[in-house]
């Protein structure tokens, strides 16, 4: 718990891509390809065209935002500052697997002279072009904390008629600007259409709408969008859209294309077809649910031709009424079977209920037996340090879970994990075993969580055999039943938990060591049934670290511990009470808004924690994302005094950071993605720090939530 994981970007494969080698026998060779000008010089001689050249760049200042560019993965925005001319620039942020790729195409002449010039700012940032038919330029800058000029040229092939311009930055690197961006050359002989004018609908039928429009001069093809998404291309300039839905409304667009390009949209037409309401609806099929929680349940089904709405039934009496095909039913019990139904509605009635759809909500982990903001501590009780050693019946009424420090194994791969209490030679003053005990109770009694928490700084515990975590189930087991307790902390910090190559998908792990953990876990909250405590404790490079970078990487190469929690939330998140990432001993990380986030205020705990309460794609790749945990199963983890871990925020910050969280004030520059008052709480390292500390951290808790 008081050690620190160094974050540093893991290594990139070498064999898919490679990142510019600098060294001294190609330093000259690079200076000269890289035609990198700060000021002038002989790089402008390269900027002299024939006579009749032309700027061929749309928006190349970005002026006028991103029109006329597209940037992978949404990953550029225009910005204002700064700027290396004129009101805009772009700004462009790699992330994950994604090089902030921005590009633009352009038309050109056949067998022609062309000149690329741009401003750039930042590392590794590269400008160029494809499609040239001949030998695609690039040229890029190392290292650029100012505006610098990089310029390359080519030469078209003999029938190329269009080339893409683009600029990128480079993986796991920050930001970089771009500004005055230029193709420089004869222009094509085509230019992009104009937008359409004169769209008009004629008599819609139940599923169909006839469109028509004015001719565009130049343009070959005309595209028709349908509530902004493309619906066809066709040549002429009419066509009827098909498979629609009756007495629905809809919104049409049409723009002009040739090889030049696509025109803008044009003005909306918005169409409702006919029919409806006529005849009763049949009854919805396709009911299904989504993944509950312990008090709601999402559903959706199949829409109805002619309805007007629906409605959805739990245990045969009406939960709510909904005019589209998905509604989620709140107010429900933690572990408890539902039936839920739905039926069809439009002005002649109501159609008969679907077939029951019965769905179980998730168990509540132990989360229902806390307060609805509750202060998470551990206690020193197997070692004393500068700290000083503090009594379980001294601990301040102040917490509501105690977390035990530290059960650990007898070796790193024995599973056997044992808790020795700290002994009388180390902690003068230490209680009997009877009068620990009795205090357990005492706190038990007042409401309080007493928890055995396994690994900590020192206590690395790798269940790589069947057998291991099997000895972990019964040792546990025997702790827990001996003192008491009312459930487990999983502390592993340092090689406890890392990834085996190949082992890339989140939601079905391979690599033993989780996987054995993840079955050891379920069969101790098996065990003890549904009042189990369940809480985790990891650092932000074992789970947010996973945003960018996940295991050894699809090629190897990374840190195998990069995002190597991520599972075993993942698989226990039903049975998780409390996740508190360590939000200290850490490196800087980078949020979702694809910033770097550093420690030392308020900034980095909103970041850190909005990415819990968010989710994330895991390693930047959309299609696999790490769902968001409710906010009632998230505390924030920081350091009680200075000397207890790097990272220490004063109270101040502490509540900038709370008022962030749960009211949407004091954010600063970082912009949550919604406001979550029942953020569960906060979690320190630790009590007898705090105590030291004069209980700063545990009374301003007491003074922000229960004054």
């Amino acid at each position: 718990m008081s050690g620190s994981t160094s974050v540093r970007p893991p290594t990139r494969p070498r064999a898919k891509r490679l990142r510019p080698l600098v060294a001294a026998t190609s330093t000259a060779f690079l200076t000269a390809a890289m035609l990198t000008v700060a000021g002038g010089g002989a790089a402008d001689a390269a900027d002299t065209t024939a006579a009749g050249a032309a700027e061929l760049v749309q928006n190349g200042g970005f002026e006028s935002a991103l029109s006329g560019w597209t940037c992978s993965a949404g990953s550029g925005v225009a910005v204002t500052t700064p700027v290396h001319a004129g009101t805009g620039a772009l700004k462009a942020t790699p992330a994950g697997s994604d090089n902030a790729r921005c590009s633009q195409t352009v038309t050109v002449q056949p067998s022609s002279d062309y000149v690329i010039s741009g401003w750039l700012r930042g590392s590794y940032v590269y400008l160029g072009a494809t499609g040239t038919g001949t030998t695609d330029p690039s040229t890029w800058t190392g290292s650029a904390p100012d505006w610098t000029r990089l310029t390359t040229n080519f030469r078209t092939g003999p029938s190329t008629t269009s080339v893409t311009l683009y600029t990128h930055g480079w993986y796991g690197t920050g930001a970089y600007y771009a500004d005055d961006l230029s193709l420089v050359g004869p222009g094509g002989t085509t230019q992009i259409p104009a937008t359409p004018t004169g769209l008009a609908a004629g008599a819609p039928t139940a599923t169909s709408v006839p469109l028509s429009w004015t001719a565009v001069p130049g343009a070959t093809s005309y595209k028709v969008y349908r509530d902004g998404v493309l619906a066809q291309t066709v040549t002429g300039t009419n066509t009827t859209v098909t498979g629609l839905t009756q007495a629905t409304a809809y919104s049409f667009q049409v723009s002009a294309a040739n090889s030049a390009g696509e025109s803008a949209k044009s003005a909306p037409v918005s169409v409702t077809t006919t029919g409806g309401g006529t005849q009763i609806p049949a009854t919805p099929t396709g009911l299904a649910a989504g993944t509950p929680t312990t008090t709601t349940v999402p559903l959706s089904w199949t829409a109805v031709s002619g309805a007007s709405g629906y409605n959805v039934y739990r245990d045969g009496v009406l939960a709510q009424s909904v005019t589209g095909t998905t509604a989620t039913v709140t107010g429900l019990t933690a572990a408890t079977a539902y039936g839920f139904q739905v039926s069809a509605t439009n002005a002649a009635g109501e159609s008969a209920k679907s077939a029951v759809l019965t769905v179980t909500t998730a168990t509540d982990g132990g989360g229902g037996q806390l307060p609805p903001h509750a202060l998470i501590g551990y206690l020193h009780a197997s070692f004393a340090n500068g700290s000083g050693y503090t009594k379980l019946a001294d601990v301040p009424a102040s917490w509501d879970v105690i977390n035990l420090a530290f059960g650990e194994p007898t070796s790193v791969t024995s599973g056997d994990i044992r808790f020795n209490r700290c002994p009388v030679t180390e902690c003068p003053g230490v209680e009997s075993d009877a009068d620990f005990k009795a205090a357990i109770r005492a706190k038990q009694a007042a409401g309080k969580k007493v928890l055995i928490s396994i690994g900590g700084q020192n206590g690395q515990v790798q269940l790589s055999t069947t057998a291991a975590r099997d000895k972990f189930v019964q040792s546990v087991g025997a702790i827990i039943d001996e003192y008491g307790l009312d459930g487990l902390d999983i502390d592993f910090e340092g090689h406890s938990l890392s990834l085996n190559t190949g082992d890339t998908d989140f939601k079905n792990p391979t690599t033993p060591v989780i996987v054995n953990l993840i079955s050891a876990v379920k069969t101790l909250k098996a065990k003890y049934g549904s009042r189990f405590v369940l809480t985790m404790a990891p650092e932000t490079f074992f789970v947010q670290l996973g945003y960018q970078y996940y295991g050894a990487g699809q090629w190897g190469g990374q840190d195998p511990r990069c995002g190597a929690y991520l599972p075993v939330i993942y698989a226990l998140r039903d049975d998780l009470t409390l996740l508190h990432v360590q939000d200290y001993n850490s490196g800087s990380i980078m949020g979702l808004d694809n910033q770097y986030h550093s420690m030392g205020g308020a900034d980095f705990h909103i970041a850190m924690t909005d990415m819990l309460l968010t989710g994330f794609p895991v390693a930047g790749k959309t299609e696999n994302m790490f769902p968001a945990l409710r906010p009632e199963q998230v505390a924030i983890g920081m350091p009680a005094s200075t000397q207890a871990g790097n990272g220490w925020v004063s109270t101040t910050e502490v509540n900038k950071a709370l008022d962030c969280l749960t009211k949407g004030t004091n954010c600063g520059s970082y912009q949550t993605h919604g406001v979550r008052p029942n953020l569960r709480g906060l979690m320190t390292w630790s009590i007898n720090w705090d105590r030291f500390n004069n209980l700063e951290f545990s009374r301003n808790f007491d003074t922000y939530f229960r004054r």
